[in-house]
């Protein structure tokens, strides 16, 4: 569950929130004038392997072991 929290509490409570989220991992949003206003959540580095970046990036792939010519370039005049 996502907990709301005002700005003026959170400036108060501010090592109390992080904490909190730092324990369970929930973020809290942080309203002004009741709108959410921001979002403070805990840190995850998302990191991925470099096949796991290029997944789906292939836009063609008729036949890769072809002989590339000269015209197929677009940088050549």
């Amino acid at each position: 569950m996502v907990s709301e929290v005002s700005k003026s509490k959170f400036k108060a409570h501010a090592l109390e929130i992080f904490r909190r989220i730092e324990r369970t991992g929930e973020p809290v949003i942080i309203t002004d004038h009741g709108n959410p206003a921001l979002i403070v959540q805990k840190y995850s580095p998302r990191v991925q392997s470099a096949q796991q970046r290029l997944k789906g990036s292939v836009i063609k792939y008729d036949d890769p072991f072809a002989p590339v010519a000269d015209s197929d370039w677009e940088a050549l005049p």
